[in-house]
């Protein structure tokens, strides 16, 4: 027998918010978390895509796929990020808008909002930077994670695939409306993980422009040279040059990809 409505109401929430925490989820997925039933799983998930909470899209596969349907995934959509905590969103927006305006518009607007952006996310790091500072190297991405999802950004950490580094994976975006129509948004919050992780990071997908999760590619540290004479300080300048243009190269990237969907 159905439970309550209230308690069917409560059970649907968990769901939406499993989703939300965690990223597109398969009921599969969802079932195992929750401690539900599958079948029970689903009849939630169909009355939050009736509801136009969630949406079902075909999962995302890395390399290459086996036969059959691809699995079905379940993501939140717009509505349903705003039945969050996205009620400032609007008013952020607007605020933006002002600052571009009053520094004149067009080429002078936008520098306007980047710099903004970039005190904003630079006072984020400050609060970010002593957790890390507490990591072993193997751990800062971690530790980031953590950090963000104190701020409300649900984020977690995983190897990347191929085990070339990690992704350091958003599941939610308290500004991504913002974020869709100022991506200066996003694009100074890659510098700073650049910085604070110490190796330059790519951001791979954003809430902001329809992906289900923001995703950002951390490589995996490389070990440092070790040694001494000519050699070792050859291979010191070498890292040294290799570095500069990384971090150069860094920049030029995330001010041309940060908060865009990739090609």
């Amino acid at each position: 027998m159905p439970g309550a409505p209230d308690e069917q109401h409560g059970t649907r929430n968990k769901v939406a918010r499993s989703v939300l925490d965690h990223g597109p989820s398969t009921a599969a997925e969802l079932a195992q978390r929750l401690e539900l039933t599958q079948a029970a799983v689903r009849r939630h998930l169909d009355h939050l895509v009736a509801e136009g909470v969630v949406e079902a899209r075909a999962k995302r596969v890395y390399g290459t796929r086996g036969r059959g349907r691809p699995a079905r995934v379940f993501a939140l959509t717009d509505a349903g990020r705003d039945a969050f905590d996205q009620a400032y969103d609007q008013l952020a927006a607007e605020a933006l808008h002002w600052i571009a305006e009053s520094a004149g518009g067009g080429a002078a607007g936008e520098a306007a909002v980047a710099a903004f952006a970039r005190a904003r996310v630079a006072a984020q790091a400050e609060r970010y930077r002593a957790a890390l500072d507490e990591a072993p190297p193997s751990q800062r991405t971690a530790a980031l994670a953590e950090a963000l999802t104190e701020d409300g950004y649900a984020a977690t950490a995983r190897s990347a695939p191929a085990a070339s580094g990690e992704q350091l994976c958003q599941h939610h975006c308290p500004v991504a409306h913002t974020a869709e129509r100022f991506p200066q948004l996003c694009e100074a919050e890659t510098e700073v993980f650049s910085r604070l992780l110490g190796t330059h990071v790519q951001r791979l997908a954003t809430i902001a422009h329809g992906d289900g999760v923001c995703t950002t590619y951390v490589p995996r540290a490389q070990p440092a040279q070790t040694g001494s004479g000519p050699r070792a300080g050859e291979n010191a300048r070498n890292s040294s040059t290799h570095d500069t243009t990384a971090s150069t190269a860094t920049t030029a990237s995330a001010e041309n990809t940060a908060g865009r969907n990739p090609a």
